[in-house]
């Protein structure tokens, strides 16, 4: 059972010395992965923000980037962070509706 799953981003995340990464690894969530961000101060005070949390928790590196936290999926641009919630939903089979 495949459980990483590569991606590319189609503008790539600038990190601050001008480097960007765009080929990353997402591996298939769990529901741990679901249920801590609800435990977040940031996710209870703004739901929208467990998106990033999740995000950070399921992808495994990104480029030369081997630790992926909130405050660099904070830093993605708005394509980028809309492709990986499809990318997201894609490979753990969510639809749209749940």
């Amino acid at each position: 059972m495949e459980t990483e799953f590569e991606f590319e981003l189609p503008k790539g995340y600038l990190d601050g010395e001008g480097n960007v990464h765009r080929k990353g690894m997402m591996r298939l969530s769990r529901a741990i992965d679901e249920i801590v961000p609800m435990r977040d101060p940031r996710v209870k005070t703004n739901p929208a923000y467990a998106t990033v949390v999740i995000l950070s928790r399921v992808i495994t590196h990104l480029g030369a980037l081997e630790d992926v936290s909130p405050a660099i999926v904070e830093g993605f641009f708005a394509c980028d962070l809309s492709y990986l919630q499809k990318f997201y939903r894609n490979i753990n089979d969510l639809s749209e509706d749940e």
